[in-house]
């Protein structure tokens, strides 16, 4: 009887600390939160489905290749010399199972443009140096790529020194640098989309990709899901986003030439995350960072360089 009481007491206690006014608050503002969530994704649901119906349409009226832009005619010869010069870098660490299959997809590009593509790797050491180089093999006649020994990092991350190194070793002529994760599968017409978008938009400091990440099973890849979800949202925003996303990064090449608003100072003086660190420069110098509503990339959660 006095196990029940006891329960009783408890539960009345409860009952009173749950109808407290500190208590209603928090409960209020968390379904306020959860009411904005489902919004936000409600309508990146429509976008997204506004996107493919338009695919699906200009197929219907002949483009073939509306997955790769709205007008046909941007395929044709003389406006695929026009398209500007891009680097991608890919900071690589250690060899898992799907790396190669993505490594292959960032690689096998449809876009038109002049394009390098720079596997950075910290030492020959690292077992995706040799990996990779049998892949540049296979390709050589294909495709400009090559491997940058980086080196071991002294002031920040591995993964921040191989991009910094990688953005010193590209062309002299790049004009947007596009940084990718080795867990990452590329369609063939995201290159081309993300340039096309900072082609029209030359205001946008960073253009990010939405993840769709691929958990593995494990606590780790779902709780990486969760935290990307927020990321969808900027398919209902016009592409303007709060969430920047360090597995998918095009920007101005120039930025890190120069140093423009301490990129490259930034990021090599004690940066950690690239992705934060970015998004804390363009919100000090009230820079845009920008989704492309094409750009959705599978990323395998299993595994964060």
């Amino acid at each position: 009887m006095s196990t029940l009481e006891s329960l009783d007491s408890f539960l009345l206690g409860a009952s009173r600390a749950c109808l407290s006014p500190i208590a209603v608050f928090i409960q209020i503002q968390g379904c306020v939160i959860c009411l904005v969530l489902a919004l936000g994704w409600a309508f990146a649901a429509y976008v997204r489905n506004r996107e493919i119906k338009r695919m699906e349409e200009e197929m219907r009226h002949g483009n073939s290749f509306a997955f790769l832009c709205h007008d046909i005619n941007e395929l044709e010869h003389s406006n695929q010399l026009k398209l500007p010069r891009v680097t991608v870098v890919m900071p690589l660490k250690g060899f898992g199972e799907h790396n190669l299959h993505n490594w292959r997809t960032q690689i096998t590009s449809l876009y038109g443009g002049p394009i390098e593509f720079l596997f950075v790797v910290e030492s020959t050491e690292d077992p995706a140096y040799h990996a990779v180089s049998s892949l540049i093999k296979d390709f050589q006649d294909d495709i400009d790529a090559k491997i940058v020994v980086a080196g071991y990092s002294t002031t920040c991350s591995q993964k921040i020194h191989n991009q910094l190194v990688g953005a010193e070793n590209m062309h002299k002529d790049s004009k947007y640098i596009l940084f990718l994760d080795d867990d990452v599968r590329l369609h063939p017409g995201t290159i081309g989309a993300l340039t096309a978008e900072m082609e029209k938009r030359p205001e946008i400091f960073i253009q990010t990709g939405y993840p769709l990440d691929l958990p593995s099973g494990s606590l780790g890849s779902y709780c990486i899901y969760e935290y990307h979800m927020p990321c969808s949202m900027g398919f209902a925003t016009g592409g303007k986003t709060f969430f920047l996303w360090g597995g998918c990064m095009m920007m101005h090449a120039d930025d890190f030439r120069y140093d423009n608003y301490g990129v490259v100072s930034g990021l090599r003086d004690g940066g950690y995350s690239d992705d934060m660190t970015l998004a804390a420069i363009a919100g000090d110098h009230k820079k845009t960072y920008h989704i492309s509503t094409s750009c959705c990339v599978p990323s395998s959660s299993c595994k964060r360089s």
